[in-house]
């Protein structure tokens, strides 16, 4: 038998964390939790052409970051097709709203007693959302002769059918973050992204003509990740003192000491890349109602529908994403100060007896603080909006085209990589065994 440091540090920590029986019981009960989420994507809605959604998904960018976001429920139009997609939006709103309400800010500072609150109402404003976007998204299909014409019956009851796999999903999702591993919202769109990747190596091999470009498109693959990997972790660390007054032998003694606040380059996460696909995709999903007119020559909309198709090659392609790298800028902008405004770190700052050395507390902190964030995020938004458009670059300087990086796919698995690799770290550390990370 091998000795103990002879092994991997990564094989060495996988067997460590196996060998405690609650942290094998809650890496188990996330596998578990996961394959029965697997066998609910597979579980169709009746009433379906999967030839015809098969064609739609080819031509509609759209349904493929809903399909992302459903784990691949979407693509079979299953009773979880929405997946998580209506609980991020009712989050997003809520987070946006936090700030502009008063009672929402009140509860906001009322601690985890607010916390819980607020992500109650989150829950309940999912329902509309996810009734809406199915009903939505049947009409379309219908539209589109994917589905049948549906009475009011059988359309209301696969409405709630898809209502009622979104919020299972999210029932499954919060079992994971209480009794497994890492984020469980996170963790159901994670298991759909890699369940799809059988099917994109099989697509890989389509394009072994082009061994080439086809091993170039890999290693841009891989040095996306290792950017992203970078950029996630990076932060700058603003110094804090704490000076506090303790009694001691019937005297007041002034004590101090000394920390730091790690301000992410990119605080925002994927949301502006959600915030600005949607932006540029709309004119494209509008001006396919009216595209193709039956009887007619091809009209205005069916040059837009052309226009804002990130399938388009050079040079049409450059509007749709120039626009998103753009967008994505200027929504990592927004989100980050938002963010910042809703956390007062100023304020925290003050209440508990911090100040930062050289800077005056009050306005004078917040300044600096805006000042370092506004900064910061440059970095920030620029490495979202490149990650943004690596698809198209990959696309153009490799010639292959069977194959589709997804921008939000890798942000999204990197991610819960780390975070759940940092959970099981800090088990490990706890229990006095070496973990993941060096």
């Amino acid at each position: 038998m091998r000795p103990r440091q002879a092994r991997p540090r990564l094989l060495q920590a996988m067997l460590d964390a196996f060998s405690l029986p609650d942290l094998r019981r809650r890496i188990l009960i996330t596998f578990g939790i996961l394959i029965v989420f697997r066998f609910v994507a597979h579980i169709p809605l009746p009433g379906v052409d999967f030839e015809a959604l098969q064609e739609l998904f080819e031509s509609n960018a759209l349904l493929g970051m809903l399909d992302m976001f459903s784990g691949g429920a979407m693509r079979r139009f299953s009773v979880a097709a929405m997946g998580v997609y209506p609980y991020i939006t009712a989050s997003i709103i809520m987070q946006l709203l936090v700030p502009i309400i008063p009672q929402l800010r009140a509860l906001s500072m009322e601690g985890e007693a607010g916390r819980d609150k607020i992500n109650r109402i989150t829950h309940w404003a999912t329902v509309p959302l996810a009734g809406l976007q199915g009903y939505g998204q049947l009409v379309y299909l219908q539209r589109e002769g994917v589905i049948g014409s549906a009475a009011v019956l059988p359309m209301a009851t696969m409405v709630v059918s898809l209502i009622a796999g979104t919020m299972f999903c999210i029932w499954l999702g919060e079992r994971i973050s209480e009794y497994g591993i890492g984020n469980g919202i996170s963790m159901i769109i994670f298991a759909g992204i890699v369940a799809g990747l059988p099917e994109m190596i099989q697509s890989g091999f389509l394009a072994k003509e082009n061994f080439g470009g086809l091993a170039f498109y890999v290693l841009i693959a891989l040095a996306t990740t290792v950017f992203i990997v970078i950029f996630t972790e990076a932060h700058r660390r603003i110094p804090v003192q704490y000076s506090r007054s303790v009694f001691r032998g019937g005297r007041m003694y002034r004590q101090s000491g000394s920390t730091h606040i790690p301000l992410r380059v990119n605080t925002a996460g994927m949301i502006p890349l959600i915030f600005a696909m949607s932006m540029v995709i709309f004119p494209g999903v509008v001006a396919s109602y009216f595209a193709n007119p039956a009887g007619a020559d091809p009209n205005l909309a069916n040059y837009i529908v052309d226009l804002f198709n990130p399938n388009a090659t050079l040079p049409m392609g450059v509007l749709y994403w120039g626009l998103y790298f753009l967008l994505t800028v200027a929504f990592a902008f927004f989100y980050t100060m938002v963010i910042f405004e809703q956390q007062d770190l100023p304020g925290t700052l003050q209440r508990q007896g911090g100040f930062i050395p050289g800077i005056r507390p009050g306005p004078h902190t917040k300044e600096y603080l805006d000042g370092v964030i506004k900064h910061i995020t440059w970095a920030g938004a620029l490495f979202l909006a490149l990650v943004a458009i690596m698809p198209f670059i990959a696309r153009e300087i490799t010639d292959v085209r069977v194959i589709m990086l997804s921008s939000m796919g890798l942000l999204i698995v990197v991610g819960v990589v780390l975070d759940t690799m940092k959970q099981m770290e800090a088990q490990l550390v706890m229990r006095r065994y070496e973990g993941f990370i060096k």
